[in-house]
């Protein structure tokens, strides 16, 4: 990954991009303070040019044998977050393989620089993100630094330099959540992902960890993670992460639904829908990755990330449609169908969360249901919660970071559809309407005390990205860390 820094000149520039707005006055020609002649070659170029202020769009004025030798007008929108993130975005794909080093003029106002310099950071690090496991021909002329410019004060400098170590946070948890989903199943055991976080969580000063094996789960009564894990040969963990900074007020508690192959069990999968299965556990690992940075930021909210981890196999022990399940708390479930897993482990987890951890806020993050992109899309999640509050907080989060979710209704209607004849629920409603409501609902039963402030986040769609469109490449997006690490900024400046 290339090195941002933080400069207070454009001299030595040999690439210098320019911030082009619609109506900012921070991406304009009067705020570029070029030298008269370059003044007007460049304005001349930008008029010559349609729409040139479009967020993410680059053009290019080569000047061979002068300096700098290129001019890259970068579009902004209006300036704010979003454009910025685009700019980001944007110039690091049109720089990545032409550019060793590019000089970027931010706005000179400070609150506007903060802005601009921790979005455009951020996006320029994760539109650079690759995992590949093959070789890979690296670029002649790869991108190895970018220097953030606009300022003359000191303090300027400090705060841009402050703002862009803070993105660099968020990229990294971003990254590591990518790393972790991306990662192809025949190594990503429940095993391994628990041995990645604990080595993790190990190397931040007051991040606790503790991992349950399968004997211990048994014992303490997680019976819906052990029987979706029954199947496998590599048997299921759960990690329990903590954060507890001093003068922290409010407890959030984040749970991810954490399998790390989905089969579909004995209720087997097609082969196409197999094919991106590893993408199961992005809850757990964007749930893992948020407490990680929060405490990199040093966020203080008090944090626990509970992540149960299972891989869903078809074997001769694999669980069966009829079985029942006891849950940890004392809940049992009737299983309708084994690929309706997800819910299962999320059950165990939640009711620990409202049993034993007991927050204030509850969470929790899964790649629940096809459903939710049937009726949303493969950019945006779906969001349950019967606090309202609590849903207009992420959901502006969510939006502010570019990672939308939309709110939808816990029906009590469908409510029945979750009876069962032999157990207190069933797995999979009949009926094929609603799907991600009537899961919803199911998890909701296990939330104990808390009902009334948990958040339920179903995220399968959007944790994917079929093509490369702004800070997201192909594979993995490492969605939700954003949100959750941007609304828990405004969870802690409440207490």
């Amino acid at each position: 990954m290339f090195d941002i820094g933080v400069g207070l000149s454009a001299t030595r520039a040999q690439v210098l991009a320019l911030p082009v707005g619609t109506d900012d006055p921070g991406g304009s020609p009067a705020s570029w303070r070029l030298p008269a002649p370059l003044a007007g070659e460049v304005e001349q170029y930008l008029a010559e040019l349609t729409d040139p202020g479009a967020a993410g769009s680059v053009n290019a004025l080569p000047r061979p044998g002068r300096q700098p030798g290129h001019i890259l007008l970068v579009g902004v929108g209006t300036g704010d977050e979003a454009g910025w993130r685009a700019a980001g975005a944007g110039l690091t794909r049109a720089a990545s393989r032409r550019f060793p080093a590019v000089t970027v003029r931010l706005p000179e106002k400070p609150d506007q620089a903060i802005t601009a310099g921790r979005a455009f950071a951020e996006a320029a690090w994760l539109a650079a993100y690759r995992y590949r496991l093959g070789a890979e021909t690296p670029p002649k002329k790869p991108l190895r630094r970018v220097t953030l410019i606009g300022g003359d004060d000191p303090e300027w400098s400090e705060a841009v330099r402050a703002a862009v170590g803070e993105a660099r946070v968020v990229a990294d948890a971003v990254a590591f959540t990518r790393d972790l989903v991306n990662t192809p199943s025949a190594q990503k055991s429940p095993r391994w992902f628990a041995s990645r976080i604990a080595a993790a969580a190990g190397r931040r000063r007051g991040v606790g960890v503790t991992v349950l094996d399968e004997a211990q789960l048994a014992e303490r009564g997680f019976g819906g993670i052990l029987a979706v894990g029954s199947g496998s040969a590599r048997l299921p963990r759960l990690v329990e992460l903590t954060w507890r900074p001093r003068g922290a007020r409010t407890h959030v508690a984040l749970i991810g639904k954490g399998i790390t192959f989905d089969s579909g069990g004995i209720s087997i999968k097609p082969r196409d829908a197999m094919k991106l299965m590893r993408k199961d556990m992005a809850g757990a690992a964007t749930a893992c990755a948020t407490l990680l940075a929060a405490a990199d930021l040093g966020l203080p909210v008090r944090l626990t990330a509970v992540a149960p981890l299972a891989e869903n196999m078809v074997s001769g022990t694999a669980y069966r449609p009829g079985d029942v399940i006891r849950h940890f708390g004392g809940l049992t479930t009737e299983v309708l169908n084994t690929d309706a897993e997800g819910r299962l482990v999320l059950a165990d987890a939640l009711a620990y969360a409202a049993r034993r951890i007991k927050p204030d806020l509850l969470v929790d993050i899964a790649t629940l249901t096809g459903a939710a992109n049937v009726a949303l899309g493969k950019r945006t999640a779906a969001l349950f919660s019967q606090d309202e509050d609590l849903v207009e907080a992420l959901v502006a989060a969510g939006a502010e970071v570019g990672e939308p979710m939309w709110p939808l209704p816990l029906a009590d209607a469908y409510q029945p559809h979750l009876a069962s004849d032999i157990a207190d629920l069933n797995n999979a409603p009949p009926g094929g309407e609603a799907g991600a409501i009537k899961a919803a609902l199911f998890l909701r039963e296990f939330t104990g005390e808390l009902r009334d402030r948990w958040v339920h986040i179903d995220m399968s769609a959007p944790a994917w990205a079929d093509s490369p469109d702004g800070l997201l490449v192909r594979g993995a997006t490492g969605w939700g860390v954003r949100a959750l690490l941007r609304w828990l900024e405004t969870v802690s400046a409440r207490t």
